[in-house]
């Protein structure tokens, strides 16, 4: 029996509403809000610092570099606290992955959540490299206003797409979301025109989306720490081969069988039932402004997965109450929502310390014990010699409070609640500790600022001499001064002889 096929109709469509709007935004927009570039200033300095406290730690540096070693790159884009040159794709792959990699830099929560300061790495690779080359030619530098405004932008487009678009439920990583909008805002920091940028976009969607398995148990691996700079870096390089003239993909989202929504967004993980073809499509509350930046989370006292900051907070709490008492303890009860569940509450071995900083009981383990949790307690030789941390592990419950859940999705609260209560065996028990904002919510800036400016400094310590330290900090701390710096000058501060 012969069967039947139809034929489509070749008719090249409009880009869809979705890329033609990150365009819009993209070049037309106009960034007036002085809390938004205010706030930029301070997630620059959050970012850089740390950047600047991975390369303390060997399994980060030793994927820094040109691909080839021994390249020279004429005018090539600088890595801060090193003395690498490269081109400015494996730049931006070099500074995303050092941004990320021990998971304190800034955080976006919604129904999707990330960093959005991973794109520092496209935003400062394509200003530096094109300042000097600018500088070479005659023409004036990108200014660092320019690179606080491209911020803005690139938190507004990656956090206003998580809103109410889960790429989690449906297996994906949110780093597709830093590709898109490095995609972006690289295009347009190249000159791009409206065509163009909309070519870059729909190529970051034709890239579809990497799955989550390095995050969760039992594959969780450091991948999770480079993910965000592979992310960036391809949104610069698609952000290239557009401007040299390659074309994009209008439907690159609604393509009948062979777009976006058909085949990664149409069926749920959890059940694989196909979703309603209206449901496969992404929803928006709101446009685009500047709300995603001047909303930003700063993870400001723990280098930890921020849907247990809170957790953490209320564990440093209780420490003087429980460290003469470990052995005492019967059962610890975290109480949290329910994308703490999902994505960071496990039992059994932990292999490795990306397993380790994304566990919720090891997180609060750790500073009921010790009061206080740093980089260096998720390492391996740390975990061995403290058998306690998974002793209170083993006794932690991990119970899901419905107001908390409500309130994490409420655009008007966006909490991050947890509570912590530690019960002992002689029937006594803790205060129930609840800490519903975290210091780096923006419920708390007043309180969280001068911290970030402390941990800003000390990170800048790691790699710095005490001078050079003073200098950067106060080129940081003056909105005006920052804001007029040539881009290449201000990378100049960051450069360190011999330091590779």
């Amino acid at each position: 029996m012969n069967e039947s096929y139809t034929v489509a109709r070749n008719i090249r469509p409009d880009y869809d509403q979705v890329i033609q709007d990150i365009a819009d935004y993209v070049l037309d927009y106009r960034i007036t809000s002085d809390e938004a570039l205010d706030t930029a200033r301070h997630c620059l300095m959050d970012s850089l610092g740390c950047a600047l406290l991975a390369l303390q730690f060997p399994e980060c540096t030793k994927l820094l570099g040109p691909v080839v070693e021994g390249t020279v790159v004429p005018n090539g884009a600088r890595v801060p606290g090193t003395d690498l040159c490269v081109d400015p794709i494996k730049a931006a792959w070099n500074i995303g992955c050092c941004v990320r990699w021990l998971d304190f830099n800034d955080t976006w929560l919604a129904a999707e959540w990330g960093h959005p300061s991973d794109n520092l790495g496209a935003i400062l690779a394509v200003t530096d490299y094109l300042s000097q080359k600018q500088l070479a030619q005659g023409r004036p530098p990108f200014k660092m206003r320019q690179v606080l405004d491209a911020m803005i932008r690139a938190h507004e487009i990656q956090g206003v797409l998580a809103l109410q678009n889960s790429f989690n439920r449906v297996g994906l990583d949110h780093v597709l979301l830093v590709r898109v909008a490095s995609a972006a805002v690289a295009t347009m920091l190249k000159g791009g025109n409206r065509e163009q940028v909309m070519a870059a976009v729909s190529q970051a969607w034709v890239d579809g989306g990497a799955l989550r398995t390095y995050r969760h148990a039992p594959n969780t691996g450091s991948r999770k720490s480079w993910a965000a700079g592979d992310a960036t870096s391809r949104g610069v390089q698609l952000a290239e081969i557009t401007m040299r003239g390659e074309m994009g993909i209008p439907g690159a989202l609604s393509a009948k069988q062979w777009g976006f929504y058909d085949v990664l967004f149409s069926r749920t993980v959890a059940n694989q039932q196909l979703k309603p073809e209206a449901e496969r499509q992404f929803t928006f509350p709101q446009g685009y402004g500047s709300y995603v930046m001047e909303n930003i989370l700063f993870k400001l006292s723990f280098p930890a997965e921020f849907h247990a900051q809170t957790a953490c907070e209320a564990a440093v709490i209780l420490h003087s109450q429980v460290k003469e008492r470990l052995e005492d303890i019967e059962r610890i009860v975290i109480t949290t929502h329910e994308s703490a569940i999902r994505i960071i509450s496990k039992s059994g071995p932990l292999a490795n310390p990306a397993d380790r900083d994304h566990c919720l009981q090891y997180m609060t383990a750790v500073p009921l014990i010790f009061g206080d949790l740093q980089a260096e307690h998720y390492a391996d030789s740390f975990h061995r010699a403290h058998p306690e941390i998974d002793q209170l592990r083993e006794k932690t419950d991990v119970v899901e409070e419905a107001r908390y859940s409500a309130d994490y999705l409420d655009p008007a609260k966006r909490s991050i609640a947890n509570a912590l209560q530690v019960f002992f065996a002689d029937g006594t028990a803790t205060e129930n500790v609840v800490v519903e904002y975290p210091v780096g919510h923006r419920r708390r800036r007043a309180e969280g600022i001068p911290l970030l400016e402390q941990k800003f400094r000390a990170n800048l310590a790691t790699r710095f001499p005490a001078e050079r330290c003073e200098a950067i900090y106060a080129r940081c701390k003056d909105q005006t001064a920052l804001e007029n710096t040539p881009v290449n000058a201000f990378m100049d501060l960051f450069v360190t002889e011999g330091a590779g």
